[in-house]
């Protein structure tokens, strides 16, 4: 469905606070007027609108008038330098770039000016967004080809990468997206739904989950950043029934004093949804005691190669894992060779489709790198795991941040695991740095928690900490504290600056 087949009257988009609110009748009038506004300065199916953005109502309303348009959409991260935000703009190729300029600021204006070849401009805030509407037509068109997003990796390991799909076939009115159809019925989503959003809108998952809430007639309520206390207050306050999250926001929910968190009321939760990195299990059965058994995971990426999910009770039979693929792809584990491993080897995680199922924009040797050697169609993003017996994925990392010490593979990601919960640690990373001997030895990088202790007492009892649960040939041979890691607004770990500057 669409935004037009919905009461106009019901709200489609608010905000946490309370202050915006964007009806369905709203939505869709000004995403046909900017639908006919890009027609009318020459944008047709296949180019490329960018946009640069904070959490606003109107990101759904450049959403849709792509989606209508046989448009590709790309949402830029506003917390990139002005160069880097460029860089993506003049990448895709972008035609028209629309810029939150009055709540970004200088950079935004920057970013505008560092692309003088895109000559087509609107600012939601000074006035030439709401012009270029008013001036439009909302007379709905006789065809509405589907558009796309394309999206850019965080370009962790170099430039950032566009990860371009090839345009749905079908009109937004008749054919619904691949997202409505997984989600819609894996979540129950309608229009009785009320989904939280507490990422941003330029990343993958929150702009194409917020897609389908208002292809299905519900509620999306936006934050504007992430703060877990004013979530739960915003779960209270619009009796949010859906919601997704990555693991970092449930450990920062989960380390609120108990106080704020017993007299939070999550009772209307019904679904809450989590992805973009391995939870680890004891944060997630904290968190289904919590809750309730409301924790639905799944793992996917941003190139949309291919997905996996997982219930609550299947994950309490299965605890760790991410779940079954099938519905988008069959999984396969490699070796470094490509050869196929039995359940319980770990190597590379690949999808398996009919189909080449994405490209990266304007580069070939990296489409080729995720392609598998002997089967074209299989395609990975660089995470390692294995699958059981019954077929359930578990994740064990992604390839980059593999530590090879004296010749033995080890994976931050369990020693992450195991820290992160510890009390005195509020935020943890684990890197493998160059050592003479080992070839590369672990190391902790720490953000203590608030009145924890020194450094020297507290690094001491966390490698006893780890030594105590895991093998010692894992444990950290230094730990080393910093102020604030560096995290993605969807919490992400920026994992390779830590790398980098280690070296």
């Amino acid at each position: 469905m669409y935004p037009g087949a919905y009461d106009p009257a019901r709200p489609a988009v608010v905000m946490a606070d309370g202050d915006t609110a964007l009806t369905y009748g709203q939505l869709e009038e000004n995403s046909l007027r900017l639908a006919d506004h890009l027609r009318g300065v020459g944008l047709r199916r296949g180019d490329h609108v960018a946009l640069l953005a904070d959490n606003d109502p109107r990101v759904m309303e450049v959403y849709w008038a792509a989606m209508r348009s046989g448009l590709y959409l790309t949402a830029v991260n506003h917390h990139l330098t002005a160069e880097e935000a460029a860089y993506i703009v003049r990448d895709c190729g972008a035609r028209a770039l629309i810029v939150a300029d009055g709540t970004l600021g200088e950079p935004a204006r920057r970013v505008a000016e560092s692309v003088p070849e895109v000559t087509h401009r609107l600012g939601f805030d000074d006035g030439t967004y709401d012009a270029a509407l008013r001036a439009a037509s909302a007379e709905p068109p006789p065809v509405q080809p589907r558009g796309a997003d394309m999206l850019y990796s965080s370009g962790t390991t170099g430039r950032p990468k566009g990860i371009e799909p090839a345009l749905p076939d079908g009109d937004i009115r008749t054919d619904p997206s691949t997202y409505q159809l997984l989600f819609q019925p894996m979540y129950g989503f309608g229009e009785d739904t009320v989904y939280l959003c507490p990422a941003p809108l330029y990343h993958a998952a929150p702009l194409r989950f917020c897609g389908t809430v208002t292809a299905t007639g519900g509620t999306v309520v936006l934050m504007k950043s992430f703060d877990a206390q004013k979530a739960l207050e915003a779960i209270e306050r619009h009796r949010v029934t859906h919601s997704q999250w990555v693991p970092t926001m449930f450990v920062r929910m989960l380390k609120l004093p108990e106080a704020v968190r017993e007299s939070a009321d999550t009772s209307s939760m019904k679904v809450a949804i989590h992805a973009a990195a391995p939870c680890p299990a004891e944060v997630k059965r904290r968190m289904m005691e919590w809750w309730g058994p409301v924790l639905y995971e799944y793992y996917s990426s941003t190139e949309g190669n291919g997905i996996t999910f997982i219930g609550p009770e299947e994950w309490l039979r299965k605890p760790g894992s991410v779940g079954c693929a099938g519905l988008l792809g069959e999984l396969r584990i490699c070796d470094e060779e490509g050869k196929v491993l039995p359940p319980g080897e770990t190597g590379v995680v690949y999808f398996e489709r009919d189909e080449l199922p994405f490209r990266y924009h304007r580069d070939d040797d990296r489409t080729r790198e995720a392609q598998h050697p002997d089967h074209p169609n299989w395609t990975t993003t660089g995470d390692i795991g294995h699958v059981d017996e019954d077929g359930y994925l578990y994740l064990t990392d992604r390839t980059a941040f593999t530590i090879i010490s004296g010749g033995v593979n080890i994976y931050p990601q369990e020693i992450e695991d195991c820290l992160v919960l510890h009390p005195s640690v509020a935020d943890v990373a684990v890197i493998g740095v160059p050592d003479e001997e080992m070839g590369e030895s672990v190391r902790a990088v720490v953000q203590r928690a608030e009145g924890a202790l020194g450094e020297e007492e507290l690094g001491r009892e966390l490698i006893a900490y780890v030594r105590e649960r895991i093998a010692h040939y894992k444990v950290p041979r230094e730990v080393v504290f910093v102020d604030e890691l560096p995290r993605t607004p969807t919490g992400k770990l920026a994992k390779g600056r830590l790398r980098s500057a280690a070296q």
